[in-house]
């Protein structure tokens, strides 16, 4: 079977890949390949991606910060809807919670999109919130829900108008160096390019001990999300999203029902994943124990994977000890409110051996992002 070759291999079609992808395919050849029919099938597919500018670690906000022009200003022909839809996200405390509402609260570039609001005020904007369990929480006003399946097909779609190959439905089996180039070997075929993109999501430090790298000390864990109806004297479609500020659970409205998460991170394998009963029950009753309301149905349940690396941080750069091997990875739950931002971090660096430099005004910076720190004390 003879090779097809490319400029650069990206194994994964997920959002990473795939924004990464529309970046690259105006430079370069490029070939997307994919384990499943459907790209996005796991982790895109399954997100219920909220933009905020104060959610995740110190490198996660700043990258959402440099996402924010594209999310609101997507270049022309991209979609044919807005992106994002405003919703405000609503940090709740109780009394037992002071110190991290605080600690939040003291954070400076959380200070500059927040606002303290008392108990009532949070219960006049989510009428369900027990408001003598609440010592009052921090708004955010410029959250948006994200249309991610707009995005992520907005991303392939341009790979396509620029002449990007994708290939789904199959699984790589190799990954070899051989004179100069990495040879990627699948279920349709082998190619090879120069450069090996390795955005395969939860399955990413297994394709990195196919090419013979490091790993990475990837984490896949489950997260469970329900959806339940509301009160049928309540119309949530304005409600904000609440979030508990210690992270045990979170809903939003989502197409006339509540979305409820119970914020579990179980550490699992790389695999399609299910929700789990105990975990369902425990969503139903944090949001019960939140709130006046009683479920008595579950209208659906699922559950997807975010992978994470020790600093829950992700992770964008040349391996240092395989020429040519990029790692795109660990994005744990925030790699669709990033990933327009760190697509340009990963391109600037596959194209220039630099990341965009605009970036740096946002306060991305390559050093937190890059491989070798996670293994700099190994």
């Amino acid at each position: 079977m003879a090779d097809t070759s490319y400029d650069i291999i990206i194994i994964g079609a997920g959002m990473a890949g795939a924004s990464l992808g529309a970046e690259l395919a105006a430079h370069r050849k490029i070939l997307l390949i994919e384990r499943e029919e459907q790209p996005g099938y796991h982790s895109t597919g399954r997100s219920a991606a909220l933009f905020s500018e104060i959610y995740g670690s110190k490198a996660v906000r700043a990258l959402s910060r440099a996402s924010k022009a594209f999310f609101e200003n997507p270049p022309e022909g991209f979609t044919d809807a807005p992106l994002l839809n405003p919703r405000g996200t609503m940090f709740v405390a109780t009394p037992l919670q002071a110190e991290a509402l605080d600690g939040l609260k003291a954070q400076p570039d959380v200070a500059a999109h927040t606002r303290w609001i008392s108990a009532k005020e949070a219960v006049s904007y989510c009428p369900v919130l027990k408001e003598d369990a609440l010592i009052g929480a921090l708004y955010e006003d410029g959250s948006a829900d994200i249309d991610v399946h707009g995005l992520h097909q907005g991303y392939l779609k341009d790979i396509r108008r620029k002449s990007g190959d994708i290939q789904t439905g199959t699984t790589v089996s190799e990954i070899k160096k051989q004179s100069g180039n990495w040879r990627v070997t699948t279920g349709a075929g082998s190619y090879s390019a120069p450069v090996v993109v390795n955005a395969a999501g939860a399955w990413a430090d297994e394709i990195g001990t196919l090419a013979g790298a490091r790993s990475i000390g990837l984490k896949p864990k489950r997260r469970t999300a329900i959806l339940v109806a509301p009160p049928p004297e309540h119309n949530p479609a304005n409600w904000p999203m609440v979030m508990d500020i210690g992270e045990e659970f979170y809903f939003k409205p989502d197409a006339g029902h509540l979305l409820v998460s119970p914020c579990d991170e179980t550490e699992t394998s790389a695999c399609d994943a299910q929700a789990e009963e105990l975990d369902v029950a425990i969503a139903a009753d944090r949001l019960m124990t939140a709130t006046s309301i009683s479920v008595r149905r579950i209208e659906h349940r699922w559950a997807g994977l975010r992978s994470f690396v020790a600093d829950r941080t992700p992770v964008a750069g040349f391996d240092k000890d395989a020429e040519g091997f990029f790692w795109l990875a660990g994005q744990g739950g925030y790699g669709i409110q990033t990933a327009p931002a760190l697509a340009r971090f990963a391109a600037g660096l596959i194209l220039t051996g630099e990341p965009d430099p605009a970036l740096k005004a946002f306060g991305v910076i390559e050093n937190a992002l890059k491989p070798d720190r996670l293994w700099a004390n190994v």
